[in-house]
């Protein structure tokens, strides 16, 4: 339980929760998008990672990846152009959050997704809770030092930053997984109240010292709990 992965968090909340409309943003590779267990799945990323060769190979290994829609552009533009017409009827049930690594981002592929989300929609964030101050550090200083340690940037922030902004969502952290996030529509119980500018102006130590607080930090167990679903 320890262990509990993001693929692991998405895999039970279809099997369970019956979410089946699945949105990935922040494909790369598809190490996540082609072994989630939905046939309605859509991949968005500026630059894939895989061929067409690899896309038709994981079709034979999960049969439903026949299904599979692929938009290779930012996720800004895709929610402007693709999303209104794609999600028109058949709204997003569930959704990964694992683009750019940095707080403008991420809090905005979450309030667009949201857009098009149905009212039981649950959006997953990757790498909300950096371990060091090096992991959390900026896209620029990552690539100046060569991509050669794990990045988890200032995703941390959107959660605050929700917390502390939308009192019509829920949102808290699992301490798994680099931070695996959690957003639902539900009157937020336990809101946070930092200003726009506080938002803007935090650093690591600051997070840091608020962690559990902030985060609204929850050990892996909590994700059954909170679903009610047995491991």
């Amino acid at each position: 339980m320890d262990n509990l992965s993001r693929l692991s968090v998405i895999k039970a909340l279809i099997k369970y929760k019956k979410l089946n409309n699945y949105l990935e943003i922040g494909v790369f590779n598809g190490h996540v998008f082609f072994r989630v267990p939905s046939s309605s799945k859509v991949a968005v990323d500026p630059e894939f990672r895989f061929d067409a060769w690899r896309k038709l190979g994981k079709i034979f290994v999960n049969p439903s990846n026949a299904f599979n829609k692929y938009y290779e552009t930012t996720s800004d533009d895709f929610f402007a152009s693709a999303a209104p017409g794609l999600y028109a009827s058949h709204k997003v049930q569930l959704a990964l959050v694992d683009g750019m690594h940095q707080y403008e981002f991420a809090l905005r592929d979450v309030e667009n997704t949201l857009k098009f989300a149905t009212d039981d929609v649950v959006i997953v964030l990757h790498d909300c809770n950096p371990a060091t101050k090096q992991a959390a550090s900026t896209f620029e200083e990552w690539k100046s030092n060569n991509f050669s340690y794990q990045w988890n940037g200032d995703v941390w922030k959107a959660i605050v930053h929700l917390r502390s902004r939308r009192s019509d969502l829920t949102c808290f952290v699992l301490d798994t997984d680099f931070g695996l996030g959690v957003v639902v529509r539900k009157a937020n119980q336990r809101p946070l109240n930092l200003s726009a500018d506080q938002l803007r102006s935090l650093t690591y130590e600051d997070l840091n010292k608020n962690r559990k607080e902030w985060l609204n930090l929850q050990p892996p167990s909590y994700f059954y709990e909170f679903f009610g679903i047995k491991p």
